[in-house]
């Protein structure tokens, strides 16, 4: 039997896109050699409350990641390693304080940066819907976004992809669930490795996110995760940052509220099932209103998982119309089901002129 559960799944039917959404708080992995006492997490909002007995360049990387874009991170939950401690210690905390976004030390190895995502996938198994900006990691994962830009220089500092993970974080954490990260300037950056339009574009197809130069500014690539391999169920949808941010934000919101305010308050009857959808599809509505779902977001009970679920009870169900169905009692089990189109963001222009 187990706890009450919630099983809320993100498909992309056969033909068509499931798109995308979604914002918060930064994970910053540190190490110093600072005594910070009983200081080692923290979190913080602005940069008044960065620790006085933190390194310089620590500092740094706090100060980055509340940089944003539209909008500032919600907030950055930082834990300090002390200079010998195992990335574990790190990520236990995490575990208590869920991060949207994690990142790596600024001098993140190979091996805690596939750690780090391990850690990612483990908690995604588990419902929460943390996902990590790590250096140079072909993880071939949608909730991994793989970094790659080197020889990044602002004010006379060139900082290394991991040195810079926790500014790409911020940005990203400050992108309103409307629009995507793709081509966000980053005006404190003055120059980065340079890429031809071929390399750039491979670099996209291959899931990496890069920075590049246009000729007068420093800014983002395609807004695209790790994922290369997409099968059914999920597509190519699943590959934009955008997407998966809305797909998490409304699973989060969703199930949050479900677990507040609907498991063990209500008798499950037809009728509370129906509140309980008329309040899944107002959630949907607002987020239609708000420019990050397609109008016309359906949501009703599932009929199909319904019918079985009697069938498995012994009922016979050949004869039952749909409202029969639908009334049947389902025990403590509400079975569901959404359609949803997650608007994407305008990227790619073809702008024929004639004179």
């Amino acid at each position: 039997m187990g706890l009450p559960s919630i099983n809320i799944t993100f498909r992309t039917a056969a033909a068509q896109t499931i798109a995308r959404g979604a914002r918060g708080a930064v994970g910053l992995i540190l190490r110093d050699s600072a005594d910070l006492g009983d200081l080692s997490g923290f979190e913080l909002t602005d940069e008044q409350q960065i620790p006085a007995a933190l390194g310089v360049d620590n500092k740094r990387q706090i100060q980055n990641a509340l940089i944003g874009y539209v909008n500032r991170p919600r907030k950055v939950l930082a834990y300090v390693l002390e200079e010998e401690q195992p990335l574990d210690v790190a990520l236990a905390w995490f575990n208590l304080h869920m991060p949207d976004y994690l990142v790596g030390p600024p001098d993140c190895a190979q091996s805690e940066a596939q750690s780090i995502a391990a850690w990612v996938k483990a908690r995604r198994l588990e419902n929460k819907t943390p996902k990590a900006v790590l250096p140079n990691l072909a993880a071939d994962n949608e909730a991994i976004i793989n970094f790659i830009t080197e020889d990044i220089q602002v004010g006379g500092q060139v900082y290394t992809a991991a040195q810079y993970c926790g500014r790409i974080a911020g940005l990203i954490a400050g992108t309103p669930l409307t629009i995507a990260c793709t081509f966000a300037p980053l005006s404190e950056v003055e120059d980065v490795a340079r890429m031809t339009p071929e390399q750039m574009d491979k670099a996209a197809d291959d899931g990496k996110f890069l920075l590049f130069h246009d000729g007068q500014k420093v800014k983002c690539g395609r807004g695209v995760n790790s994922l290369t391999t997409t099968v059914q169920g999920k597509g190519a949808a699943f590959q934009k940052i955008k997407i998966l941010d809305a797909i998490d934000q409304i699973q989060s919101d969703l199930r949050l509220s479900i677990q507040d305010g609907y498991i063990g308050k209500y008798a499950n009857s037809y009728d509370n099932k129906c509140l309980l959808i008329a309040a899944v599809k107002g959630y949907l509505e607002s987020l239609e209103l708000e420019g990050v779902l397609k109008e016309g977001s359906v949501v009703g009970i599932d009929l199909a998982k319904q019918r079985n679920y009697l069938n498995s009870q012994g009922m016979d169900t050949e004869s039952m119309d749909d409202l029969s169905i639908k009334k049947a009692d389902t025990g403590s089990h509400v079975f569901l089901k959404a359609s949803v189109k997650i608007l994407d963001a305008i990227e790619d222009i073809d702008l024929d002129i004639s004179i």
